[in-house]
Protein backbone atom coordinates (compact mmCIF):
# COMPACT_ATOMS: atom_id res chain seq x y z
CA UNK A 1 0.00 0.00 0.00
CA UNK A 2 0.97 3.90 -0.61
CA UNK A 3 -1.05 6.24 -0.73
CA UNK A 4 -3.51 4.76 1.64
CA UNK A 5 -0.78 5.38 4.47
CA UNK A 6 -0.67 8.68 3.46
CA UNK A 7 -4.74 8.83 3.36
CA UNK A 8 -4.71 7.89 7.28
CA UNK A 9 -2.03 11.12 8.23
CA UNK A 10 -4.30 13.43 6.74
CA UNK A 11 -7.21 12.11 8.32
CA UNK A 12 -5.37 12.20 11.47
CA UNK A 13 -5.27 15.44 11.75
CA UNK A 14 -8.67 15.58 12.45
CA UNK A 15 -7.93 13.82 16.04
CA UNK A 16 -4.50 15.41 16.36
CA UNK A 17 -5.36 18.86 15.14
CA UNK A 18 -2.48 20.43 16.83
CA UNK A 19 0.19 18.08 15.47
CA UNK A 20 1.99 18.86 12.85
CA UNK A 21 0.87 17.25 9.15
CA UNK A 22 4.54 16.27 8.55
CA UNK A 23 4.49 14.17 12.25
CA UNK A 24 1.51 12.67 10.89
CA UNK A 25 2.88 11.37 7.88
CA UNK A 26 6.55 10.35 9.16
CA UNK A 27 4.63 7.78 11.86
CA UNK A 28 1.95 6.64 9.33
CA UNK A 29 4.99 6.41 6.81
CA UNK A 30 7.85 5.08 8.97
CA UNK A 31 8.23 1.83 8.38
CA UNK A 32 8.46 2.70 4.58
CA UNK A 33 10.47 4.78 5.66
CA UNK A 34 12.69 2.55 8.33
CA UNK A 35 12.71 -0.08 5.25
CA UNK A 36 14.81 1.11 2.68
CA UNK A 37 17.65 1.93 5.24
CA UNK A 38 17.48 -1.66 6.40
CA UNK A 39 17.65 -2.75 2.40
CA UNK A 40 20.67 -0.36 1.99
CA UNK A 41 22.63 -1.92 5.08
CA UNK A 42 22.04 -5.56 4.13
CA UNK A 43 20.00 -6.64 7.27
CA UNK A 44 16.42 -6.99 5.52
CA UNK A 45 15.92 -8.38 1.64
CA UNK A 46 13.95 -9.21 -1.30
CA UNK A 47 13.41 -9.68 -4.90
CA UNK A 48 11.60 -8.35 -8.04
CA UNK A 49 9.54 -11.06 -9.19
CA UNK A 50 7.10 -10.26 -12.12
CA UNK A 51 3.84 -11.71 -11.54
CA UNK A 52 4.23 -12.47 -7.86
CA UNK A 53 1.06 -9.92 -7.65
CA UNK A 54 -0.83 -8.10 -9.53
CA UNK A 55 -0.05 -4.98 -8.64
CA UNK A 56 3.32 -5.06 -7.84
CA UNK A 57 6.63 -6.92 -8.67
CA UNK A 58 8.30 -6.99 -5.33
CA UNK A 59 8.61 -10.06 -3.03
CA UNK A 60 9.44 -9.25 0.60
CA UNK A 61 11.71 -12.31 1.12
CA UNK A 62 12.54 -10.87 4.51
CA UNK A 63 11.77 -7.85 6.69
CA UNK A 64 11.28 -8.71 10.72
CA UNK A 65 12.79 -5.74 12.06
CA UNK A 66 10.71 -3.37 9.59
CA UNK A 67 7.53 -5.27 9.11
CA UNK A 68 7.11 -7.48 11.77
CA UNK A 69 3.77 -7.38 13.63
CA UNK A 70 5.92 -7.37 17.47
CA UNK A 71 8.22 -5.13 15.72
CA UNK A 72 5.82 -2.57 14.39
CA UNK A 73 4.31 -2.35 17.60
CA UNK A 74 7.68 -1.57 19.69
CA UNK A 75 8.43 0.84 16.70
CA UNK A 76 4.85 2.39 17.50
CA UNK A 77 5.44 2.68 21.16
CA UNK A 78 9.12 3.89 20.44
CA UNK A 79 7.34 6.62 18.50
CA UNK A 80 4.93 7.76 20.47
CA UNK A 81 6.68 7.75 23.65
CA UNK A 82 9.26 10.28 22.02
CA UNK A 83 6.70 12.66 20.44
CA UNK A 84 4.96 12.32 24.04
CA UNK A 85 8.19 13.32 25.77
CA UNK A 86 8.97 16.23 23.87
CA UNK A 87 5.25 17.60 22.98
CA UNK A 88 3.61 16.36 26.09
CA UNK A 89 0.56 15.96 24.51
CA UNK A 90 -1.26 12.75 24.99
CA UNK A 91 -3.34 13.10 21.90
CA UNK A 92 -0.57 13.35 19.77
CA UNK A 93 1.08 10.74 21.09
CA UNK A 94 -1.39 8.41 21.18
CA UNK A 95 -2.11 9.46 17.59
CA UNK A 96 1.50 8.61 16.09
CA UNK A 97 1.71 5.36 18.09
CA UNK A 98 -1.72 4.21 16.33
CA UNK A 99 -0.27 5.61 12.99
CA UNK A 100 2.54 3.49 12.92
CA UNK A 101 0.35 0.79 14.08
CA UNK A 102 -1.91 1.09 11.06
CA UNK A 103 1.05 0.84 8.57
CA UNK A 104 0.87 -3.09 9.73
CA UNK A 105 -2.84 -3.33 9.17
CA UNK A 106 -3.16 -1.39 5.97
CA UNK A 107 -0.34 -3.59 4.70
CA UNK A 108 -2.41 -6.64 6.36
CA UNK A 109 -4.96 -6.07 3.76
CA UNK A 110 -2.97 -5.58 0.43
CA UNK A 111 -0.21 -8.02 1.00
CA UNK A 112 0.14 -11.24 -0.09
CA UNK A 113 0.63 -13.80 3.05
CA UNK A 114 4.22 -12.64 4.00
CA UNK A 115 4.07 -10.09 6.57
CA UNK A 116 5.80 -12.03 9.97
CA UNK A 117 4.10 -12.01 13.27
CA UNK A 118 7.63 -11.67 15.01
CA UNK A 119 11.14 -12.26 13.89
CA UNK A 120 12.09 -15.45 13.29
CA UNK A 121 8.17 -16.18 13.30
CA UNK A 122 7.39 -19.12 10.61
CA UNK A 123 3.87 -17.28 10.14
CA UNK A 124 3.23 -15.18 7.47
CA UNK A 125 0.14 -13.73 6.42
CA UNK A 126 -1.24 -11.12 4.09
CA UNK A 127 -5.18 -10.90 3.13
CA UNK A 128 -3.49 -10.61 -0.68
CA UNK A 129 -5.46 -7.29 -2.40
CA UNK A 130 -2.50 -6.64 -4.45
CA UNK A 131 -3.65 -9.75 -7.01
CA UNK A 132 -6.74 -7.92 -7.52
CA UNK A 133 -5.90 -4.92 -9.22
CA UNK A 134 -9.95 -3.20 -9.44
CA UNK A 135 -9.84 -4.23 -5.58
CA UNK A 136 -6.28 -2.42 -4.95
CA UNK A 137 -7.42 0.87 -6.98
CA UNK A 138 -10.93 0.89 -5.11
CA UNK A 139 -9.75 0.44 -1.24
CA UNK A 140 -6.17 2.76 -1.59
CA UNK A 141 -8.52 6.07 -3.91
CA UNK A 142 -11.14 5.22 -1.93
CA UNK A 143 -8.81 5.72 1.22
CA UNK A 144 -6.76 8.89 0.00
CA UNK A 145 -10.27 10.19 -1.10
CA UNK A 146 -11.61 10.20 2.17
CA UNK A 147 -8.31 11.15 3.78
CA UNK A 148 -8.23 14.65 1.63
CA UNK A 149 -12.03 14.97 2.26
CA UNK A 150 -11.30 15.10 5.97
CA UNK A 151 -7.84 17.05 5.98
CA UNK A 152 -9.43 20.09 3.77
CA UNK A 153 -12.12 19.79 6.20
CA UNK A 154 -10.87 19.96 9.25
CA UNK A 155 -8.03 22.98 7.95
CA UNK A 156 -8.06 25.69 5.99
CA UNK A 157 -5.63 27.64 3.99
CA UNK A 158 -3.52 30.79 5.32
CA UNK A 159 -2.19 31.75 1.91
CA UNK A 160 -1.79 30.62 -1.61
CA UNK A 161 0.84 27.99 -0.39
CA UNK A 162 -1.73 25.95 1.70
CA UNK A 163 -3.78 25.69 -1.55
CA UNK A 164 -1.21 25.06 -4.40
CA UNK A 165 1.34 23.40 -2.25
CA UNK A 166 -1.33 20.65 -0.93
CA UNK A 167 -2.79 20.41 -4.48
CA UNK A 168 0.83 20.14 -5.54
CA UNK A 169 1.46 17.00 -3.23
CA UNK A 170 -1.47 15.29 -3.70
CA UNK A 171 -1.32 15.28 -7.41
CA UNK A 172 2.51 14.43 -7.01
CA UNK A 173 1.52 11.66 -4.67
CA UNK A 174 -1.76 9.93 -7.40
CA UNK A 175 1.37 10.26 -10.24
CA UNK A 176 3.96 8.00 -8.01
CA UNK A 177 1.20 5.68 -7.75
CA UNK A 178 -0.25 5.86 -11.43
CA UNK A 179 3.63 4.80 -12.40
CA UNK A 180 4.29 2.78 -9.44
CA UNK A 181 1.42 0.56 -11.26
CA UNK A 182 1.79 1.14 -14.82
CA UNK A 183 5.49 1.73 -15.07
CA UNK A 184 7.94 -1.45 -15.74
CA UNK A 185 9.13 -3.49 -12.44
CA UNK A 186 12.12 -1.30 -10.83
CA UNK A 187 15.83 -2.93 -11.64
CA UNK A 188 16.33 -3.63 -8.21
CA UNK A 189 17.03 -3.97 -4.35
CA UNK A 190 19.04 -0.63 -4.96
CA UNK A 191 17.09 0.92 -6.64
CA UNK A 192 13.92 0.81 -4.49
CA UNK A 193 15.72 1.41 -1.71
CA UNK A 194 17.11 4.51 -3.01
CA UNK A 195 13.96 5.82 -4.09
CA UNK A 196 12.26 4.48 -0.82
CA UNK A 197 14.80 6.93 0.72
CA UNK A 198 13.36 10.01 -1.32
CA UNK A 199 9.79 9.42 0.55
CA UNK A 200 11.53 11.55 3.69
CA UNK A 201 11.09 14.44 1.47
CA UNK A 202 7.30 14.00 2.01
CA UNK A 203 7.25 14.51 5.61
CA UNK A 204 9.49 17.56 5.09
CA UNK A 205 6.47 18.82 2.11
CA UNK A 206 3.88 17.81 4.45
CA UNK A 207 5.54 19.97 7.20
CA UNK A 208 6.01 22.71 5.32
CA UNK A 209 1.99 22.57 3.87
CA UNK A 210 1.16 22.50 7.18
CA UNK A 211 2.46 25.31 8.41
CA UNK A 212 0.65 27.55 5.71
CA UNK A 213 -2.67 26.13 6.98
CA UNK A 214 -4.60 26.52 9.82
CA UNK A 215 -7.34 24.15 11.97
CA UNK A 216 -10.81 25.30 11.81
CA UNK A 217 -12.47 22.20 13.06
CA UNK A 218 -11.18 20.74 16.32
CA UNK A 219 -12.66 17.81 17.84
CA UNK A 220 -15.44 17.39 20.23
Amino acid sequence: MFIGHFAVALAAKRVAPKTSLGTLVLASQFVDLLWPILLLLGWEQMRIEPGITTVTPIDFTHYPISHSLLAVLLWAGLLGGVYYAVRRSPRGAITVGALVLSHWFLDLLVHRPDLPLWPGSEVRVGLGIWNSLAGTLLLELGFFAIGVAIYLRTTKRKDAVGLYGFWGFVVVLLGIYAANLLGPPPPGQDAIAIAGNASWLFVLWAWWIDRHRTVHMLPH
